[in-house]
């Protein structure tokens, strides 16, 4: 890298009928290369969305806890300057060096907030220094096409549903515990949407993995326990419960369809799942000596949507209303249907 400026070794590739880069750039080198918008600016005047500070921490915190397998795409800039490009020989035309000046301004199109976050973590760890992430860059042509691209790196970004997060995450432990209990919870074999957050019409499972990990987490909520301890409890927990429903097991034994229960019951909903967690919450809390019996009074519930229990608002034209109003209303029916077992 000369006194004026910044040399890479990049790779170059034809995209639209334009020229592009891929790059390698050292983390130190980030704050060096590239500006943002004015943020004082109105939308329209910018190329990209305000810096949501608010996100900055916690990306950091994830570079930081994991140094040995964090991962990043590529960042995504536009270069208002000239790229001279170097091939490394005529026979290899699309691999060199390119060479860019100083006096050029460099704007992030795409990953605005990993750009920030590695700045946060190099004040943390200046040993990233040594380590690199993948830059594309593009020619500036403008204002317009600045805005645009962001709007078209963005236009089709779709996140992962919360259950495949969960599903393909074994760092996090409370994605490692649900999936281990489900493991060791015999009803809940090939019964379980690890793909969705709602399953389809005809789908033949009963319950989603985002489900479970809500209502597992509920379960442990305030218990300062070790991993081993919640599994064991959890997988007695979950077993327990599946004794006294009994749509749970019809569908397990193949006596009716999943898709049958999930229309006209509320047995497996997410919203059912979380209550069920929050008052053996309140069980291992105050009476955990209860916990292979205090469910037994789940038998008894009607789960049909057009029982009594469900008219007073978690029900509503035959739909089940989610909100956190009716979050509370399940868990306070669950709780008084169990209330004995609670008060110990």
């Amino acid at each position: 890298m000369s006194s004026a400026q910044f040399v890479f070794q990049a790779v170059k590739g034809i995209q639209a009928n334009m020229e592009y880069f891929a790059t390698m750039v050292p983390l130190d080198c980030l704050s060096k290369l590239f500006i943002f918008n004015n943020e004082d600016l109105p939308p329209e005047l910018r190329a990209q969305r305000i810096l949501n500070k608010a996100r900055i921490p916690a990306i950091c915190d994830y570079i930081i806890k994991n140094p040995t397998s964090y991962v990043f795409s590529a960042l995504t800039a536009s270069v208002d300057g000239n790229i001279l490009f170097t091939p490394i020989d005529e026979k290899y035309p699309s691999i060199g060096t390119i060479t860019i000046d100083f006096s050029s301004k460099l704007l992030i199109n795409d990953g605005q907030h990993r750009y920030a976050a590695i700045k946060s973590a190099l004040k943390l760890n200046p040993d990233l220094k040594y380590e690199h992430i993948p830059v594309i860059l593009y020619h500036d042509l403008g204002l317009k096409r600045s805005q645009q691209m962001f709007s078209d790196l963005n236009k089709f970004a779709l996140r992962p549903t919360h259950s495949l997060n969960i599903m393909y995450d074994n760092r996090d432990a409370d994605s490692k515990l649900v999936k281990d209990i489900i493991a060791n919870v015999p009803v809940f074999k090939d019964l379980v949407d690890t793909e969705h957050t709602s399953i389809s019409n005809r789908s033949n499972q009963l319950f989603t993995l985002s489900g479970l990990h809500r209502g597992t987490k509920a379960l442990f909520s305030g218990l300062p326990w070790n991993y081993e301890k919640k599994r064991e409890t959890g997988i007695i927990f979950w077993n327990v419960v599946s004794e006294y429903m009994q749509d749970w097991k019809d569908v397990y034994h193949g006596k009716i369809k999943a898709y049958a229960i999930r229309q006209n019951s509320l047995s497996s909903l997410s919203i059912t799942i979380k209550g069920l967690g929050a008052i053996g919450n309140e069980i291992l809390h105050n009476a955990p000596e209860t916990i292979n019996t205090a469910f037994s009074p789940l038998s008894q519930i009607d789960w049909h949507k057009t029982g009594p229990l469900w008219k007073e608002g978690i029900v509503v034209n035959g739909s089940v209303i989610s909100s956190r109003a009716t979050q509370k209303m399940m868990e306070n029916i669950l709780r008084n249907a169990i209330r004995g077992a609670i008060n110990g």
